[in-house]
C-alpha cells in the first residue's frame, strides 16, 4: 500500500502518541522514549513513501523505536542487560496485546496520558505546550522553534529540562481526585496552542495555520476519549467557529481584515455548521463553562451573515454570564466592545477604564479603547490610542493595521498631525 507525503505524516502523527505510550509504560525513560520515537518516525517518512505502508504501521514504528531505544542504552550495562532480556522474551505482538488484568489495549488512552504527563504541574505553561507539540504532536524540534519564532538550540533545551522534569512520573493517569484540575490544564494548553496559531504574538504572519490545525487535531483526539465532557466539546466548538473565518481574515497583501469587515462568503459554513451542532451539544453536557460560553458567542458571531445582523444583545448576556463565572480581564475587554455595540461606545470606554490597571501595557487595550474612541468621534485621542497599540505589538500584520486606522483617522482641526 503507498499513500503520499501528506497521508503519511497524518498517519504518523495519529500514531505518535500511541507508541510513546507503548515504550513508556514498557521501559519508561521518557526522555529517552520520545527520541526513540522520533527517529523511529523519521524513519518511517523516508522508506514508506519508497517501500510502502507496512501492514502494521504501528507495530513498525514501536519495533523501530523499541530498537533505537535499546541502542541508546548501551551504555548503561546492567540496564542494557535487563532491557535486552526483556526484549528477547517479549512476543512480537506484546505492545498491542492487553496487559494482565486489563481488557484494553495500553495504546486506547495513551495519547490523553501523554498530555496529562506533558501538562504535568512541575511544568511552565511554555514547556507545557512545547512538549505537547513534541511528544503528542509529533512535530519536529525544528518545527516546535519555527512556530515559537526562537532558534531550534533554543527550544532544544527547553525541551530538554521538561524530559527531565517528568523523568520518573508514573505514565498513568491522574487519580479522580486531581483529574478535573489536571484536565483544566491539558484544555488551557490546547487553547494556547490554537490562539497562537490563529492570532501570532509576534512575527510577520497573522495566522500559523499549522498550529491552528494541531490544536484542532489534539482537542478533537481528547473529545474522541471524553466525548461527554463539556469542556472539551466546548473547546472543540470554539476553535472550530473561530477557524471557520480563517480565509476572510486577511487581505491579498496578508493585512488585517477586522471581523466586521470580512467578506463573510469566504468564511467555511460546513465548519461554522458543525461548530453550532458542537456548541448545542456542549451546552447539554452540564452546566456552561467558559469554553462553552466563548463558544457560544462565535456561533453567534458566525451564524450573521452581515455584520449588522449581529445579534450583539444576546452576545452581551452571554459575556455578562462568562465574566461572572469566570473573571479575566481579556473576556471583560471583550464585554467593553459588546457593551459599546449596545449601549453606545461611552458606556464601552467606562467598561474598558474599569480593567485598565489589570491590562495596562497590553496593546489589546489600547486597540479596543481606540476602536471605542473613533465610535465616539474623539479622533485625536483615538489616533493616539491606535498609535500606542501599535508600539506595543510584536506582531506586524497588527501593527500595520493599527498604524493604517490611525492614519485613516480625520486630522485635527488645527492642521497638526496630532
Amino acid at each position: 500500500m503507498n499513500a503520499g507525503p501528506t497521508g503519511i505524516e497524518n498517519l504518523l502523527r495519529h500514531h505518535a502518541p500511541q507508541v510513546l505510550g507503548a515504550l513508556v509504560r514498557r521501559y519508561g525513560h521518557f526522555d529517552t522514549a520520545e527520541d526513540a520515537v522520533q527517529e523511529a518516525m523519521l524513519a518511517a517518512y523516508r522508506q514508506w513513501p519508497v517501500r510502502g505502508l507496512p501492514e502494521n504501521p504501528r507495530g513498525w514504528l514501536i519495533r523501530t523505536a523499541s530498537r533505537r531505544l535499546t541502542d541508546q542504552l548501551r551504555h548503561d550495562s546492567a540496564r542494557r542487560r535487563r532491557e535486552e532480556k526483556a526484549a528477547a522474551l517479549t512476543p512480537r505482538d506484546a505492545f498491542t496485546a492487553p496487559p494482565p488484568g486489563e481488557s484494553r489495549a495500553p495504546s486506547a488512552d495513551d495519547t490523553l496520558t501523554l498530555l496529562f504527563l506533558c501538562c504535568h504541574p512541575e511544568l511552565s505553561p511554555a514547556a507545557q505546550i512545547a512538549l505537547t507539540l513534541r511528544a503528542v504532536g509529533g512535530l519536529t524540534t525544528a518545527e516546535i522553534a519555527r512556530a515559537h519564532l526562537v532558534p531550534e538550540a533554543t527550544m532544544a533545551q527547553r525541551l530538554s529540562r521538561a524530559k527531565q522534569k517528568v523523568r520518573g512520573v508514573p505514565f498513568r493517569q491522574p487519580g479522580p481526585a486531581d483529574r478535573d484540575l489536571r484536565l483544566a490544564a491539558v484544555l488551557q494548553v490546547l487553547y494556547l496552542i490554537f490562539n497562537e496559531g490563529y492570532t501570532a504574538s509576534s512575527g510577520s504572519d497573522l495566522h500559523r495555520a499549522d498550529l491552528a490545525r494541531e490544536a484542532i487535531r489534539l482537542t478533537r483526539a481528547v473529545r474522541g476519549l471524553l466525548p461527554r465532557d463539556g469542556r472539551v466539546t466546548g473547546l472543540l466548538a470554539l476553535m472550530v467557529l473561530t477557524e471557520a473565518r480563517s480565509a476572510a481574515r486577511t487581505g491579498p497583501h496578508g493585512e488585517l481584515v477586522p471581523l466586521d469587515e470580512q467578506d463573510r462568503t469566504l468564511w467555511d459554513r460546513a465548519a461554522v455548521d458543525e461548530g453550532t451542532a458542537l456548541v448545542e451539544e456542549a451546552l447539554s453536557e452540564g452546566p456552561a463553562g467558559a469554553y462553552q460560553l466563548q463558544a457560544a458567542i462565535a456561533a453567534l458571531h458566525d451564524e450573521a451573515r452581515r455584520a449588522e445582523d449581529t445579534d450583539w444583545p444576546q452576545i452581551l448576556a452571554l459575556y455578562d454570564l462568562l465574566v461572572h463565572r469566570t473573571p479575566e480581564p481579556m473576556a471583560e475587554l471583550s464585554r467593553a466592545v459588546a457593551l459599546a455595540m449596545v449601549q453606545g461606545p461611552r458606556a464601552g470606554l467606562a467598561a474598558v477604564a474599569a480593567v485598565e490597571g489589570r491590562l495596562a501595557g497590553h496593546h489589546r487595550l489600547d486597540a479596543v479603547r481606540a476602536h471605542l474612541l473613533e465610535k465616539a468621534g474623539d479622533h485625536e485621542a483615538a489616533r493616539a490610542a491606535y498609535r500606542r497599540a501599535a508600539d506595543h505589538t510584536l506582531s506586524t500584520p497588527e501593527a500595520r493595521y493599527l498604524r493604517l486606522r490611525a492614519a485613516r483617522l480625520p486630522p485635527p482641526a488645527d492642521g497638526s498631525t496630532g
